[in-house]
């Protein structure tokens, strides 16, 4: 006999809106659903205290705050299937219960459900209070906005940003090294040399040491946490110093797509007439990841 995985909440936390305080929480299945706590969701519609261990429905399939007769020709088709309690595992160490929650999109529409019958007139007096507190409700939220309102109460936006920063990561970056094969070649170099007005050497190896900005530069801006992940996993001398080339630890799927974005920047080069013109093509073709600060190559 097979049993449905109950899934698990991996942040908690509350929407402050007004006075209230709504718990909720974000779980670990697919979707990442985002739930109102059985409480929060009560509280949130002027119904605190009223939650039992998961409100059963009735035999029309409707929760206990929807089930008043003249809710109903208010309800929509859809809204019935969205309104099942959701059973998960809550956060706390050694705690065996289960927690009920309603996916956090339900509350707008809950809300509108006792907005229209208020417009219509068709709300009874033990209504009002809750009248009053859905459409403080439909003031605040949208179904847009309720995601993003408990990603934020919870942390978990944070957790979303560090998972895709993760997978960026495994994408780019090997923790060991590939055989050195020529990357940022004799005519980049030679590039470099012209926009800044060097003279440049074909036959010296010799590199001003500012050189390492231009390709730090260009590391951030292929994807971002590259260039940090790069200088972790590379090896490094007994001065500290990096003992192979970054681009050995790009992985080998992925290193074509470092010589086509050189390939393209080496052409931005080509028709800059100085370095100051090249930093701004540069920056309005491939900006530079998390910031809009502009790498002051004329001040090198």
């Amino acid at each position: 006999m097979s049993h449905t995985k109950i899934p698990k909440a991996i942040a908690v936390g509350a929407v402050k809106i007004g006075d209230n305080e709504l718990a909720c929480a974000v779980l670990d299945d697919e979707e990442n659903t985002r739930v109102f706590t059985q409480e929060g969701f009560l509280t949130a519609i002027g119904r605190a205290g009223k939650a039992k261990g998961g409100e059963g429905a009735t035999v029309d399939g409707l929760p206990a705050f929807l089930r008043a007769n003249n809710l109903k020709p208010f309800i929509p088709d859809d809204l019935v299937e969205s309104t099942k309690p959701i059973i998960f595992e809550p956060i706390k160490s050694g705690y065996k219960g289960k927690a009920f929650g309603y996916k956090a999109t339900l509350l707008p529409k809950v809300c509108w459900v006792y907005h229209d019958a208020s417009v219509a007139g068709k709300t009874s007096s033990s209504q009002a209070h809750i009248v009053t507190v859905c459409e403080i409700m439909l003031r605040a939220l949208t179904n847009v906005a309720i995601d993003a309102l408990i990603d934020e109460a919870t942390g978990f936006q944070d957790m979303r940003a560090r998972d895709a920063l993760q997978k960026i990561l495994a994408k780019y970056v090997s923790e060991e090294a590939r055989p050195w094969a020529l990357t940022f070649d004799t005519d980049f170099y030679k590039l470099i040399f012209s926009l800044n007005k060097w003279p440049f050497n074909p036959a010296s190896v010799k590199r001003p040491s500012v050189i390492g900005h231009w390709t730090n530069d260009i590391y951030d801006r292929l994807a971002p946490g590259v260039r940090e992940e790069l200088h972790r996993v590379v090896k490094r001398d007994t001065k500290g110093r990096p003992a192979e080339r970054l681009h050995q630890h790009i992985k080998l799927e992925s290193y074509p797509e470092l010589v086509a974005f050189l390939t393209a920047i080496k052409a931005l080069m080509i028709a800059s007439p100085d370095c100051k013109g090249f930093q701004r093509l540069l920056q309005r073709a491939y900006p530079k990841i998390g910031t809009n600060l502009e790498f002051p190559f004329e001040d090198i």
